[in-house]
């Protein structure tokens, strides 16, 4: 009878919004991070993350990890697709900014970098989650966690997603 009431009471206990911020936090501002390159602005964004996740009753279980993951990625491309709106808005308003000039292999990072988030922020957004995700190293099982889905199949959907960064990739920037 005592493991009947240590069940219903663990079953009863509330979410502890607080603990999985301190546990979950670094990660998931990283996650952003990259793939925004901008870790002030990641930090902003994982707060909202955790925001989400307080206001999502269904999200707060035994699976709050993988949602965690999974809206981080998502909520970093909707970033980058508020960067390439604003970017494109900037250009034909011909506000340019000016930097100084760096060193060409800088240079060249930084333009190849901004192509890889153009076309992220271009193909559908499951390919581009299960690009991200693998990039943050992640193994397949995470992933599927992550976002739903059949750990066998993670494979050949990142296969896919793969496919469809390169067709875009070149349909915009040619064989690189």
């Amino acid at each position: 009878m005592g493991e009947a009431i240590a069940e219903n009471e663990a079953a009863e206990a509330p979410f502890d919004l607080e603990a999985v911020f301190c546990a979950e936090y670094e990660r998931i501002a990283r996650i952003i991070a990259r793939v925004v390159r901008d870790r002030a602005r990641a930090e902003e964004l994982a707060v909202e993350v955790f925001l989400k996740l307080s206001r999502n009753q269904q999200a707060q279980g035994e699976n709050t990890g993988g949602w965690l993951h999974r809206v981080a990625v998502r909520v970093a491309l909707d970033e980058l697709r508020r960067q390439e709106r604003r970017s494109r808005y900037e250009r034909l308003a011909g506000w340019f900014s000016h930097k100084n000039p760096t060193p060409e292999d800088i240079r060249a990072a930084v333009e190849e970098r901004d192509r890889v988030r153009n076309v992220l922020s271009r193909i559908s957004r499951r390919h581009a989650e299960l690009l991200v995700l693998r990039g943050q190293e992640l193994t397949y099982s995470e992933i599927a966690s992550a976002l739903g889905l059949n750990p066998a199949s993670i494979g050949t959907l990142l296969s896919r997603a793969q496919q469809a960064f390169r067709k875009e990739y070149v349909e915009r920037y040619g064989e690189h």
